[in-house]
């Protein structure tokens, strides 16, 4: 198996695992009343599912991300080129208003 695809499905895990803590300590700690909104439902379990799905994409989608950035190539000395900056005072010219009064 190709080692992006490996990334991507231990990506999916990790994600599903964060969802489901997630979702868990939403319906634990009733945030916002879902989880009386949820069993005083009858339909409350399609909440939930989705509730897991959507946050499982958003958690992998993270995950394979921040794991993709940090496999960037490392080598190389990196930074760009030194330069010496002259500062130089800038020349502005500014005139008082009539008084108004």
């Amino acid at each position: 198996m190709p080692q992006l695809v490996r990334l991507y499905i231990v990506s999916i895990a990790i994600g599903f695992a964060l969802a489901l803590a997630f979702t868990t300590l939403l319906l634990v700690l009733d945030v916002a009343g879902l989880r009386h909104l949820i069993s005083a439902t009858r339909g409350g379990w399609i909440a939930v599912l989705m509730l897991i799905v959507f946050h499982t994409i958003l958690f992998s989608g993270t995950q394979f991300g921040i794991r993709v950035m940090l496999m960037a190539n490392q080598g190389g000395p990196g930074g760009g080129l030194r330069q010496c900056i002259h500062l130089q005072r800038a020349k502005a010219s500014a005139a008082a208003r009539p008084d108004p009064r």
